[in-house]
């Protein structure tokens, strides 16, 4: 709670974008061990860097085109749900019966962002992620988790949240529940959600089959969704918005951001149209529409 209090000015710039910024990855002490516990230690190193090269899509014949050309199909798709303004989604899998509400002037976002002065960056590498932000009062039904989550050193695993008027109203898990009842009490946005992403099940990070126990590189594995806050520059001028303003719209606030994994190649997403057509979205955890 300490460290959300005092790095919120900082949260607060990112989620406006008044900044440019990236999230990389690079092994270190104590993180090889725990992803790669089976390794001898002289050869974790450099199992690591390998996986590292194969989740941000290195290992190509021209790496830096073949990354400008995933964030562009990220950035691509993003425009194909804006241009969609899809007002809720339904996701359906083992476990997972859940109605997302989306806001009126959501936006999609993936790969690229753009600062308020106009410089083009990729928050995180790697990324696999179209998201955007869901309506705090607009989520109904349960969801259940497909990885585990890794918060504050506890893994909290098998979990399942039922959700009611946008807020959970019920916390299970199998392993670390009393951990997800303190997360969920951290604030009162803590129990409503800040992003819901769309994630292919034939993502590199998913196709590891590994737990990076680090939530920017294992929201990539899956569809997901985040406790908490919701980033403002997934609302039409949200990034100018008064916390107020951002509430009366659907936007949610709070001191945590908290992503984990609901997909699998189980799940299929529908988009509900203004007009009450329904269309598919995904189907067993992969895009039914090309860019």
């Amino acid at each position: 709670m300490t460290n959300m209090k005092h790095t919120k000015p900082t949260w607060d710039l990112l989620t406006k974008s008044a900044t440019n910024w990236s999230v990389i990855t690079a092994p270190v002490d104590g993180w090889r061990e725990k992803v790669f516990p089976d390794l001898l230690p002289g050869s974790r190193d450099t199992k690591f860097w390998d996986t590292i090269f194969d989740i941000c899509r290195v290992k190509q014949d021209d790496p830096v085109g073949n990354w400008r050309d995933h964030v562009n199909q990220l950035v691509a798709r993003s425009n194909y749900l804006n241009h969609k303004r899809y007002t809720t989604l339904k996701l359906v899998a083992p476990g997972t019966d859940l109605l997302v509400g989306l806001p009126r002037g959501h936006v999609w976002r993936g790969g690229r962002v753009t600062t308020q002065n106009g410089i083009d960056f990729t928050p995180n590498i790697p990324t696999e992620e179209v998201f955007t932000m869901p309506h705090k009062d607009k989520i109904e039904g349960i969801v259940t988790s497909t990885k585990p989550l890794s918060y504050g050193g506890i893994l909290i695993e098998d979990f399942t949240l039922t959700f009611s008027k946008g807020r959970v109203v019920k916390a299970t898990a199998k392993k670390g529940e009393e951990s997800l009842h303190k997360l969920l009490e951290t604030d009162e946005g803590a129990s409503r959600l800040g992003e819901v992403a769309l994630v292919p099940h034939s993502s590199p990070i998913s196709q590891s089959g590994l737990l990076f126990y680090n939530g920017l590189i294992d929201e990539n594995a899956s569809n997901h969704i985040a406790l908490g806050k919701a980033l403002n520059f997934s609302m039409e001028r949200g990034e100018v918005m008064s916390n107020d303003e951002f509430a009366a719209v659907g936007g949610n606030n709070s001191l945590i951001h908290i992503d984990f994994m609901i997909g699998s190649g189980e799940m299929d997403v529908d988009g509900f149209m203004e007009d009450g057509a329904v269309e598919p979205i995904m189907r067993c955890g992969e895009w039914t529409f090309e860019v």
